[in-house]
């Protein structure tokens, strides 16, 4: 087994001085292509190529002698550390870090970023880096190839960003980029780069010059409550599935069944969300405060300004579609969970097409509860409905003030929980 396997970030700059005590003592040295020229590196020492850590990790663990691993940036962020500390390897790891390529990137922009995200793309989990990049102000994206700015601007169609885009930092051929999404696509982009991705509006609280206490978004940041009270949105209930008319609440979007629907569907940061028939904004606006994008659709015009408004008043951020589901489903990307708010069994088994991983909906009737369950399941959902009912109370005299029916039905993906 190697005797002591030192970690070592490289930004571009020259070596530490511990940097390159452990390179002069090193046996063995791993890296990418570009450390291993490094003049440093003891002639007698056996050379690996990174590509796979795993395998390398498994070759330091046999070696008898002294291991040095090159990594770029920080290798304790998003980096080799984690897995060559994996249990199994037994190696005793010692870590001379060096400034990250997020770091740098922003250090580039001349920007802060300790209100951004951090996410890494790749081809596996692209989707819910753009997801990040369509909910958050601030994010920062380490790329890799397939899953590089091109393929971002590409998934962000019809969500306006800038992109500064960071190609191989810390080298002769580093070179910063300012374009919008749309523009990302027409140019070929080198690997590494780093792209910091900004746009839309700024969140209520954000801290100013005292600074924030915490890195990433603040999640004390707008009203407390998974769910706000109706009028928040615009006052008390009104027939309809929609935002009733004069910005009441459709029956659809009362406090606790919205309360309902959020804890069956449970939306999460990297998720993607459909709210269909979102009527006044208010189930929108709460899944997108739980950290996921939401896409809301509507078919009416002051429904669609409303839910814009209700996002402000939040301080988060929604696409907003207008158009008539099914039809305008169509073209929208990938759903991971889907609120249908209107539009009945037609619009639900549609969704279901998509298979998302969670839907749920509502209903007014036990008959027509159970012909979306059936159609559900048809689609190999695992079917749940409740009857909630919830009474208002003025408690001043304790007598009934508003009284709220509805069935509510939500469905899983067994293949695709949770």
């Amino acid at each position: 087994m190697a005797d002591r396997v030192t970690v070592i970030g490289w930004d571009g700059s020259p070596l530490t001085a511990a940097a390159r005590a452990a390179l002069g003592a090193a046996t063995l040295v791993a890296g990418a292509a570009h450390h291993l020229a490094l003049p440093e590196i003891p002639l007698a020492a056996e050379r690996i190529r990174l590509g796979s850590v795993a395998l390398a990790a498994r070759r330091i663990a046999a070696h008898r002698g002294t291991a040095v691993v090159l990594a770029d940036g920080d290798p304790g962020f998003f980096g080799v550390v984690r897995t060559l500390r994996a249990p199994e390897y037994g190696l005793e790891v010692e870590v001379v870090p060096a400034v990250s390529a997020v770091a740098a990137a922003f250090a580039r922009a001349g920007m802060p970023w300790d209100d951004a995200q951090v996410v890494v793309a790749h081809r596996r989990t692209l989707r819910r880096a753009v997801n990040v990049c369509r909910a958050h102000t601030k994010v920062a994206v380490l790329t890799s190839p397939g899953a590089g700015p091109a393929e971002l601007g590409l998934l962000l169609d019809g969500v306006h960003r800038t992109f500064v885009i960071c190609e191989e930092l810390g080298t002769e051929r580093e070179q910063v980029s300012v374009v919008t999404s749309d523009k990302a696509a027409d140019h070929t982009w080198r690997d590494p780069n780093v792209v910091i991705v900004i746009g839309g509006p700024a969140a209520r609280g954000v801290p100013g010059e005292g600074g924030g206490w915490i890195a990433g978004r603040d999640p004390g940041t707008g009203p407390r409550g998974w769910v706000q009270p109706d009028e928040f949105y615009g006052g008390g209930t009104e027939s309809g599935t929609g935002g009733g008319p004069g910005g009441g609440l459709g029956e659809g979007e009362t406090e606790l069944l919205r309360a309902a629907q959020l804890a069956r569907l449970g939306p999460r940061v990297g998720d993607l969300v459909w709210d269909i028939g979102c009527g006044s904004g208010a189930f929108a606006a709460e899944a997108a405060r739980a950290g996921a994008a939401v896409i809301a659709v509507d078919r009416d015009q002051e429904a669609c300004a409303r839910t814009d408004a209700a996002a402000r008043r939040s301080g988060v951020q929604l696409h907003v579609v207008r158009g008539t589901a099914p039809h305008v489903l169509e073209n929208l990307p990938e759903p991971d969970v889907v609120r249908v708010g209107g539009g009945g069994a037609a619009v639900v088994s549609a969704v279901a097409d998509r298979r998302p991983q969670r839907i749920v909906t509502h209903a007014a009737t036990r008959d027509a509860a159970e012909l979306v369950g059936r159609d559900l399941t048809e689609h190999g959902y695992r079917v749940e409905c409740a009857l909630l009912q919830s009474v208002a109370l003025d408690t001043r005299a304790w007598t009934e003030t508003e009284r709220s029916v509805a069935f509510l039905l939500s469905g899983v993906l067994p293949d695709r929980a949770p």
